[in-house]
């Protein structure tokens, strides 16, 4: 291996980058390793013992073993590291070569990247990599951004190492500049929206319906073999079965009730508002997230108010969970509505020029939000490319429709119960608002013209007016 000319470079070589290596090596392509940490290094060349891998650790020799144009992929923390490594990347690099940051990157970071290596004559890519340590080694979603022309230097290997589903690889070109890592953003959002909505399930089985953790188990493993089919619903099954060795109780009921996060459902959210776009679900799952994190004012305030002392729903259980998985089913929906209406309303601001049905369609194998309900998304952006809002496809109507009842009967009995359920009521509310012709928004611009003469417009007139309203 030591005269060899690898075909593809990784820098960091932690879990993600070690696996995304080991998966190239495994469909022949030779490929090498850089790490400051010997002892990653020689975890990779351990784990790729007879493939065409090598590991470095001077990183000179590493770029030198490149074959040119060189494709150099890192996989470190955003942020200062990033740019850090791309300093010690310029001297050792040449024109026409490519680098990729693998990481969850702000899709700003990454523009400002792109013009200043762009006029270095160097090619850099977000990419975004979805599916967890498994995805990355045996079949991840990719979403690559930047250069058209530098995408056909690495096209081969992505597809080769990716996720298929029917034999079609889940990874595309995804757009100019920074719109790799925008749609990943956008993907993570949605991954916040899903968990907080399984969360909430959880929430209203046990406390609502009273169901063990047995049959909670059942439920979730019913529902991944109907329409709810998803990774998430998949994993949630898995971690109502796990105990750890010689414990009789489940691992989940000795993990604390405060959640952490690394920020790319804020800045979802965050995006969302600047392009004056409402993404209720996934707002309210950020929220949700923050809020856990206040635990002992939650204590103090559950003694406070005796809000842990849920009586329960009363009624016909089954009855119940059929309603439960048709209001999942909406507010699953909606989760995904409300992510590709951000994607199309980007698309246009920020000229990403993305391909809607492409990006369903890599995101049904391989990622983390896949699911079945992809494949009518699929359909739908395959249909008309230019869908405003998933809402308006026909098929997605007559679903929304048939699932309504439950929705309504869930977050209606779970209020009057006690039982929080934030993003079953944002997902609910959100329909409830976007269907309706008439908003009481009329009101507000009163107020606003009222206090501060900041005007108003007229039903069938031109124009803006204001009004002395003492």
């Amino acid at each position: 291996m030591e005269n060899t000319q690898f075909s593809f470079g990784m820098i960091g070589l932690g879990t993600m980058g070690r696996s995304l290596l080991l998966n190239m090596a495994d469909h022949h392509f030779s490929v090498a390793g850089y790490d400051k940490d010997n002892d990653k290094n020689s975890l990779l060349e351990k784990e790729g013992a007879g493939k065409p891998v090598k590991a470095f650790n001077h990183l000179p020799a590493f770029i030198d073993s490149l074959q040119k144009p060189r494709s150099v992929m890192m996989l470190v923390p955003a942020g200062k590291i990033v740019d850090g490594v791309i300093e010690e990347l310029l001297p050792l690099l040449e024109k026409g070569d490519l680098i990729i940051d693998g990481g969850n990157s702000h899709f700003k970071d990454t523009n400002r990247r792109v013009d200043y290596l762009s006029e270095k004559g160097l090619n850099f890519f977000g990419m975004g990599v979805s599916g967890g340590e498994e995805g990355a080694r045996f079949g991840p979603s990719i979403m690559p951004g930047g250069n058209k022309e530098a995408y056909h230097q690495v096209q081969h290997i992505f597809e080769a190492i990716a996720a298929k589903v029917n034999d079609e690889p889940c990874v595309t070109y995804i757009g100019p500049g920074a719109a790799g890592h925008f749609v990943k953003m956008v993907h993570n959002g949605i991954e916040y929206g899903l968990m907080q909505l399984i969360a909430e399930t959880y929430e209203v089985l046990r406390k609502g319906l009273q169901l063990t953790n047995n049959e909670i188990q059942q439920l979730f493993e019913k529902w991944n073999k109907g329409r709810l089919q998803s990774f998430l619903i998949e994993i949630t099954a898995d971690i109502f079965n796990y105990k750890e060795e010689g414990i009789d109780h489940l691992l989940l009921d000795d993990i604390r009730d405060v959640a952490r996060s690394k920020g790319t459902g804020k800045w979802t959210s965050q995006v969302a508002m600047d392009l004056q776009l409402p993404e209720t679900v996934i707002d309210t799952a950020v929220s949700m997230r923050d809020l856990s994190k206040f635990k002992s004012l939650r204590e103090q305030l559950s003694t406070d108010f005796v809000n842990d002392d849920v009586p329960g729903i009363p009624g016909d259980k089954t009855k119940y969970l059929v309603a439960l998985e048709q209001a999942f089913y909406f507010s699953m929906i909606t989760s995904y509505a409300q992510g590709m209406h951000l994607l199309s309303k980007a698309s246009e601001e920020y000229g990403f020029e993305l391909n809607m049905a492409a990006i369903s369609r890599i995101w049904r194998g391989g990622c983390i939000i896949r699911s079945a309900f992809l494949e009518e998304i699929y359909r739908a952006f395959t249909n008309n490319n230019q869908l405003e809002h998933l809402y308006l496809d026909n098929a997605v109507q007559l679903l929304l429709k048939e699932a309504l009842p439950g929705m309504r009967s869930v977050v209606s009995t779970a209020v009057t119960a006690g039982i929080a359920v934030p993003a079953y009521a944002a997902a609910i509310s959100y329909f409830d608002a976007i269907c309706s012709r008439n908003m009481p928004v009329n009101l507000v611009q009163a107020q606003r013209d009222y206090f501060g003469a900041h005007t108003y417009e007229l039903v069938g007139k031109e124009g803006v007016f204001h009004t002395d309203w003492k």
